[in-house]
This record gives structure tokens, sequence and C-alpha cells, in this order.
């Protein structure tokens, strides 16, 4: 029986940790300005996006090491995270069954604030996704390491052939008419905003069992593996196998996403149909490889700042600088700045807002990303000193923690 008191019954949450482990919130921090490349290049509903050779330079660059890389890391972290709150609810003196109900509360809620998001800003959201993928699998979280692994490694090629299947399938098939100007997704290009609402929803119950299947399941299995061992909290006991992942991650990454790179900045002619969705489909199978690449690289860079700042100032809780204090921040206040980022596009890009989806340049787009990103950089430091959470995550830890009482007879650490 854990030692810890019991956590109250009133409805207020376990009591936050001393300190936070600085790599995974660097990691989601930096991983929010690729979210933000990705989702302002997806806003663009038109073809002449690459215009000149800046816009060639950062589409190659972007495609090979950005897109396709940046969810199945969030993924992973996300997995990571789960472990964590597990532990936080057993060391606070409640059992499996507690953290379950705990677990499960939280994915019922990320499954609801990402329908909100999806309906009213982005359909291709991946918070609901998380939640969908915690109220499915949260049973893993007591599964052997072997059991977890395997199964990361099944879902994988299972998700695989699949892609495969249906992506050739698809190119080999007869092509609509209109397939070179009609946008990915109808709602960007919808005028009236409700109407666009009616899509997103469509849309979003169509994207997100298919972006947790396709993205985000692998590497959330691999991410609970991952929090069992501490691996970004210690990562000193774990330094070969960081700079091993982080190596061969990165170079399967790129090296994968290089030929559709190529093709995408128009650096090389667009082959046949089947040729091109082979291209895509090997560069999106590489993200699972590049997603636990720069978890591992960036987790390696957290810990030399860390050292350096505790070897200047001579005490353990040194700060590893303003900058990576700054981006951390956005980090743990990830859920809010996501959302953030969407309103932002949203009124930039979409055809009720300013408009720009219909004629920017990915050079413009980005831009705008990267601005985006900055202001919630600003944000987010100015809330961490003024000790504020993100709004975001106030909602939704009480929206988790109400009405959660301790079962009696569940006091059990396992």
């Amino acid at each position: 029986m854990s030692s810890s008191p019991r956590p109250p019954s009133n409805g207020t949450p376990p009591p936050p940790s001393p300190g936070r482990s600085l790599a995974p919130d660097l990691a989601r921090g930096f991983m929010l300005l690729f979210i933000a490349l990705v989702n302002a290049q997806f806003f663009l509903t038109h073809s002449e996006t690459v215009r000149s050779v800046a816009d060639q330079v950062l589409v190659l660059v972007q495609s090979t090491l950005v897109n396709g890389r940046a969810i199945p890391l969030f993924s992973l972290l996300f997995g990571y995270g789960t472990v964590w709150i597990m532990r936080r609810v057993i060391d606070s003196g409640g059992g499996w069954v507690h953290a379950r109900v705990v677990l499960r509360r939280r994915g019922w809620w990320m499954l609801a604030i990402g329908l909100a998001h999806g309906v009213l800003l982005l359909p291709v959201d991946i918070v609901g996704a998380y939640g969908l993928g915690l109220l499915l699998f949260v049973g893993f979280l007591r599964a052997r390491d072997a059991v977890l692994l395997w199964s990361a490694g099944a879902v994988a090629v299972a998700s695989a052939a699949l892609n495969t299947l249906l992506g050739l399938g698809g190119a080999l098939g007869s092509a609509p008419e209109n397939a070179a100007t009609a946008p990915a997704v109808p709602s960007l290009v919808e005028s009236d905003f409700l109407a666009a609402c009616a899509e997103r929803f469509a849309e979003w119950t169509l994207y997100t069992p298919v972006t947790l299947l396709f993205v985000v399941l692998p590497p959330l299995l691999v991410g609970m593996w991952a929090g069992r061992r501490g691996i970004l909290e210690r990562p000193e006991e774990h330094r070969d196998l960081l700079v091993r992942t982080a190596v061969v991650g990165l170079a399967v990454a790129a090296a994968a996403g290089l030929p559709d790179a190529l093709v995408t900045s128009g650096l090389l002619p667009e082959p046949g149909r089947v040729a091109l969705t082979s291209l895509w489909i090997v560069h999106d199978l590489a993200g699972w490889a590049g997603g636990p690449g720069w978890a591992a690289l960036i987790t390696l860079v957290a810990s030399g700042l860390t050292e350096r700042a505790r070897a200047r100032a001579g005490r353990a809780d040194a700060s590893p600088g303003p900058v990576a204090t700054a981006v951390a921040a956005v980090g743990e206040r990830s859920l809010s700045c996501y959302l953030t980022q969407a309103v932002v596009f949203t009124a930039v890009f979409a055809p009720y807002g300013l408009g720009w989806g219909a004629g920017a340049s990915a050079t413009v787009a980005a831009g705008v990303a990267v601005l985006t990103w900055g202001l919630t950089v600003v944000l987010a430091e100015a809330s961490r000193r003024l000790g504020l959470r993100g709004p975001a995550e106030v909602l939704l830890r009480r929206l988790t923690y109400a009405r959660v009482h301790l079962p009696s007879g569940d006091r059990r650490s396992h």
C-alpha cells in the first residue's frame, strides 16, 4: 500500500510534482513549430504554392524533415504522459482502477475538445485522435514491455499494409476529372462559416479514427514503453539508446522523405500516379522513425543544456537558458498553444477570414506559421512568469478530476 496521502474527494486534483523534466516540454514546444508549419500549408487551397526558389527550398526541407514527423513525436509524448499521469494517481494513494477512471475521463474530454476544435476550426485534429486512443488503449498501460512493443510493431505493419492497399488502389483507379483542382478538404473552400462547420463535422468524424490508426497508435504505444523506463526524464541513463534513435530515426526519415520532397518542391518532374502515390506512402510511413528520432535528439539537447546550466550555476535547479525555458513553457501549455494556432490560421487563411488560403505561397504560409508560433512563445513565457497554466490545460484538468473519488479497497500501488 502506498504511503502517499489519499487524493481529496472534493474534486481537487492531486498536487503537482515538485519539478518537470525539461525534455518532454522542450520537445512539445519545438514540435508545435512543426505543427504550425504543416497546418499553415494545409490551409492553402490552390496548386500554385511553389513559385520561387525560396518556396522550393522551404518545401524541400519541410517535406523531408517536418511533414509527417511532428504528429508521431507528439503521439510518443502523449503515450509517455499517460504513464506520468498514472504514476501521479498511484503515488497519491490510488490504484489501477482509480488511474483508469482518471485516464478515461481525460480521454472522453479530449475527444469532446477535439470535436469542438475540428468542427469550428480544423478538421484534421489530433486532440480527438489522442482522446480516442486513450479510451481504446488505456489497458495497455498494464501490459508487459514485450506486449507494448510487439503490439506497436503489429499495428504499424497492419497500418502500412492498409495504407498501401488503399493508396495504390486509388492510384490505379480512374481519377475524377477535377482531381487536379479539387481541394483535399472541401470545408477549406466553403465561404459560409456554418456550412463549413457542417462539412468539418463529417470530415472530423472520418479523419479522427484514420489519424489514430495510420499515424498515432504505434508511437503512442512506444511512448508508454518509454515512459515506464523514464527515458526522457533520465537521459543520462539511456544516452546510447537516445543517440542511436536520433541518428537512425532521422536518417531513415530524411532518406525516405527526400524523393517525395524533391517532387513536391518541383525540383524533380512529377512521375505517374502509381509512382507518386508510392513516394508519399513511403514518406509518411518513415514518420514513425522520424518522430522518435526528433524526440531523442531534443532529449539529448535538453540534457546538454541542463548539464551546462548546472555546471555554471552550481545547483541542480539552474535554468537551461531563456530560449529553452520559453520554448518549454509552450510545451507545458501545448494544448492551449495548439488551439491558438488554429484560431489564428482560420482567421488568416479561411474564406470567411482574410482568405489568404486561396492565394498565398508556401513561403508566406510558413511566415504566418513562424510568427504565430512566436506569438505563443511570448504568451507562454509571460504565463510562466506570472505562474499561470494554459487555459485549455486548466479546463481539461478540472474536467478530468471533477467528481473523481478514490474507490474504497483500491489503494494498492501496482
